[in-house]
C-alpha cells in the first residue's frame, strides 16, 4: 500500500476535527457545546446498542466508534449507520 492511500483517513479525520472545531468556537460557550455534542453522540450509540434486538440495527461497540459519536456527536452516528450500509 503506497503511504498517499494511508494517509487519506488522517486527512479526511484532521479534516472533520477542524470542521467541529471551527463550530463549537462560534458558540457561545464552546467547551459546554463540545461536551453536548460528545454525550448526545454516545447517547446515541448506547440507545443503537440498547434497542439492537429489537430493530436489528448493530454498530460495533469499539474505540472507533465510540471516538466518532464522541468528536461528530449525533451526525457521527448517523455517518456510522450509513457507512455500515454502504460497506
Amino acid at each position: 500500500m503506497p503511504l498517499t492511500d494511508a494517509l487519506w483517513p488522517w486527512a479526511g479525520g484532521a479534516v472533520c476535527l477542524i470542521v467541529v472545531l471551527r463550530c463549537a468556537a462560534r458558540q457561545r460557550h464552546p467547551v459546554l457545546a463540545l461536551l453536548a455534542g460528545a454525550v448526545c453522540g454516545v447517547g446515541a450509540l448506547a440507545v443503537l446498542a440498547l434497542l439492537e434486538p429489537v430493530s436489528g440495527i448493530a454498530l460495533p461497540l469499539n474505540r472507533f466508534t465510540a471516538f466518532i459519536a464522541a468528536v461528530l456527536g449525533v451526525p457521527g452516528v448517523i455517518l456510522l449507520l450509513l457507512l455500515q450500509l454502504i460497506l
